[in-house]
């Protein structure tokens, strides 16, 4: 049976008023618990605080999780960090044979509303400490200055925006960890291989700022991934990320990068291409490939961290690293190869929906839509086209021309311009038949 609530008793004065200890008075205090706690949880002594005028309770507790290792793996999920895409993930298995294949085409968590919306926060929080520096020389040691008040609203709106920041900081490591951890729930994988940023030096920063970048938020996801999957036996190791992203997953032959898959001329990152084996796939795609099987291969060389007992790759072995290819799955369907001429078929395709007349309704307002067309009898614009442009919009309209479909931000919003659709009717189709089938 699950427990409801837990029971704790707490002793208090009998009063507001100060009393002796003696005169203290046991009370009963009821506290429900929700359902992520298991059955089989030990509760420790719970901590009492005053939350917006009620009593919050603070309630830890302990429970057996199942032993994680460090060698043994044949399924692993490997994890890649992205810039627009902030984790590509996939799972590779090891066969006996020593050969690594990677069964599916993985996955990606994209968060790209919610870093636009940390990095409106931190500009703002970087204006905000600038204006307040401005505000400490301008006041210096006069107490009675009359930006005082306007110094101390300052400092309240500083901590208002740190702590939208670091609620918003909290909510995405929780959420890019359990992702991380159903994903290899899924996969029936027992490690996570994710890539240590700490073994990356960008250009003109040294080894320190990298990992002050690193720790910001990816450090909070992994600490939260660590906790998460060892609840269900899933360790979690990090390798190094040097030449993830630069060389093939399959012949480890550097990559050209490319922009986009139908532009393999333009130069880009996001698209990349194998020179040797013909390989092409998302950058990031390859990259957690790369990790995956790098992790695989090094098994043996996973150690855990002194100072906190992370599982690490610290470094990459050449004959290892020989052995970290992904071997592509040739296609075990029925054979479609042409051993004679094509059986003919008679091709009798779907209407379109656009050429089945829609069915008679009354006119006005209530009635439904024609044949699936815009309606073309609008007499008057959209609120939006009267509003008052200003200099930030895409485009000004001149005295002597003012276009009637995109006047003023008819768009979908002021600073993009859309006309309302004006279909004419479409051209008849000769491969389109509407008469009966026989």
């Amino acid at each position: 049976m699950i427990r409801a609530e837990h029971c704790c008793a707490c002793s208090s004065p009998p009063g507001p008023t100060l009393a002796p200890y003696r005169d203290w008075t046991w009370i009963a205090c009821p506290v429900a618990l929700p359902p992520t706690i298991p059955q089989g949880a030990v509760l420790h002594l719970p901590t009492l605080r005053i939350h917006q005028g009620t009593v919050r309770a603070d309630l830890a507790y302990t429970h057996a999780v199942p032993k994680t290792r460090r060698t043994g793996h044949t399924v692993a999920l490997g994890v890649d960090w992205g810039l627009n895409t902030l984790l590509s993930a996939g799972a590779a298995r090891l066969h006996a044979d020593k050969t690594i294949t990677s069964p599916g085409s993985g996955g990606m968590f994209r968060t790209a509303g919610v870093l636009a919306k940390q990095h409106r926060l931190r500009r703002l929080s970087e204006h905000l400490h600038a204006k307040a520096d401005h505000y400490r020389r301008l006041i210096g040691d006069d107490t009675d200055h009359p930006l005082t008040a306007g110094a101390l609203a300052l400092a309240d709106e500083i901590r208002h925006v740190s702590a939208r920041r670091s609620n918003l900081n909290n909510a995405l490591a929780q959420a890019a960890a359990r992702w991380t951890v159903d994903q290899a729930i899924a996969a029936e994988a027992s490690v996570i291989y994710v890539e240590d940023l700490r073994s990356m030096e960008a250009r003109g920063m040294g080894r320190t700022m990298n990992i002050r970048l690193s720790q910001q938020v990816r450090g909070r996801i992994v600490d939260r991934m660590r906790h998460l999957a060892a609840e269900v036996g899933i360790a979690v190791v990090t390798v190094p990320a040097r030449d993830t992203s630069r060389h093939c997953p399959q012949c480890l032959v550097p990559l050209r990068h490319r922009k986009a898959p139908d532009r393999p001329t333009t130069p880009g990152w996001k698209w990349a291409l194998c020179p040797s084996c013909g390989y092409q796939g998302d950058r990031d795609t390859g990259a957690w490939k790369r990790i995956a099987a790098r992790g695989l291969t090094h098994q043996a060389k996973t150690v855990a961290d002194r100072t906190g007992g992370a599982l690490v790759i610290r470094s990459v072995v050449d004959g290892l690293e020989a052995e970290a290819v992904i071997t592509p799955i040739t296609g075990t369907g029925r054979d479609r190869s042409k051993t004679g001429p094509t059986r003919p078929r008679t091709a009798r395709p779907t209407p379109r929906r656009r050429r089945t007349p829609s069915p008679t309704g009354p006119q006005g307002p209530a009635g439904k839509r024609p044949e699936g067309h815009a309606h073309t009898d609008r007499t008057r614009l959209p609120r939006a086209a009267h509003r008052h442009q200003d200099v930030t919009t895409t485009s000004t309209p001149t005295t002597g021309h003012r276009p009637r479909g995109t006047a003023l931000g008819a768009g979908f919003h002021l600073h993009a311009h859309a006309s309302p659709p004006r279909w004419a009717e479409p051209p008849p189709d000769p491969t389109v038949r509407t008469g009966p089938l026989s």
